[in-house]
């Protein structure tokens, strides 16, 4: 029988994670429903363990004392054992109806990682309040495509299944809530195949506050792409801020070229050392992002020789 077990983060979820647990557990009975109580300073962990004994389905509470929603997620996959994984959130967004369809894929062996598309449907469009948080998905979105050329629709949504193969090779190595792009860059660097299956999403619901900040994961947008840049296209990152540096040596030498053309001497001294500092930096990020480039590949090549070492355990 496969073993199925449902994560579910939580920080201060009181006023939704009961209702989220029966959702789960009506939609699949036989999986063991994990709650990773995240710091709370409210009824969470009580809530938690409360719902799971009284709708006796296997499961129970983990605690994370590390702040951040990537850290609760590596706690659940380090702890739980399973062959099928689901992920969501436990404030009622995601409909734990449609968990089914996220595990037909699974089941059949066409994903590794299957996501529930909160965006073709309309529904984030028309539910989500936070416009500058919509802009900064479709900006993250946007640069993935391009850099992975891939088509994918919903780059962070947290409605997600897994097979063990996907969980058990995954290095979480952030903390906070870009766990779901990590992942996301994760399966298209290390070429598992994704599905993405429509999903209906609605806010939160009244007396239930979001844990998000317009500026603050802002500004963890632009560090995410920053990041994509650096640690999937190293050559792309650093040959294009070499690039841009030698231009404006060329353009701070110009003028000190076309001098020493005119009169055989160089008065622009401090130009000078300008335009061949840049120069010089420009050279050596290019050979900094070739090498990376390198490194990175071989990064992959060992990491699939691992993926074929472990054969379907």
């Amino acid at each position: 029988m496969t073993r199925i077990a449902v994560v579910l983060p939580a920080y201060n979820e009181e006023e939704t994670l009961a209702a989220t647990i029966a959702g789960f557990h009506s939609a699949l009975p036989s999986a063991s429903i994990w709650v990773v109580n995240n710091r709370s300073t409210d009824r969470t962990e009580a809530i938690a363990a409360e719902t799971i004994r009284k709708l006796k389905c296997s499961g129970g509470v983990i605690n994370e004392d590390r702040g951040g929603k990537g850290n609760a997620v590596r706690r659940a996959f380090m702890d739980v054992d399973a062959d099928v994984y689901v992920l969501s959130d436990a404030d009622l967004t995601y409909p734990a109806m449609q968990v089914g369809e996220l595990l037909a894929p699974i089941f059949d062996g066409r994903a590794e990682m299957v996501v529930g598309d909160r965006h073709s449907g309309g529904n984030y469009a028309i539910e989500n309040k936070r416009a500058l948080n919509g802009f900064g998905n479709r900006l993250v979105r946007g640069l993935v495509n391009l850099l992975f050329g891939s088509n994918l629709a919903d780059i962070m949504s947290g409605y997600r299944a897994f097979n063990r193969k996907f969980v058990k090779s995954y290095p979480i190595l952030v903390g906070g809530f870009e766990i779901e792009t990590d992942m996301t860059l994760h399966a298209l660097d290390k070429r598992f195949r994704i599905m993405e299956v429509p999903v209906d999403y609605r806010d939160r619901p009244e007396g239930s506050v979001s844990k998000l900040n317009t500026l603050r994961d802002g500004a963890r947008v632009l560090a995410t792409i920053f990041n994509i840049l650096r640690h999937y296209r190293p050559l792309l990152f650093f040959g294009g801020i070499g690039s841009a540096l030698s231009l404006l040596g060329l353009l701070a030498g110009i003028p000190v070229v076309w001098e020493w053309l005119e009169t055989g001497l160089i008065y622009r001294v401090p130009m000078a050392i300008l335009a061949s500092g840049l120069e010089i930096i420009s050279v050596l990020l290019v050979a900094i992002g070739l090498i990376l480039d390198s490194i990175a590949h071989q990064n992959r090549q060992d990491y699939e020789r691992d993926l074929l070492a472990r054969g379907n355990r």
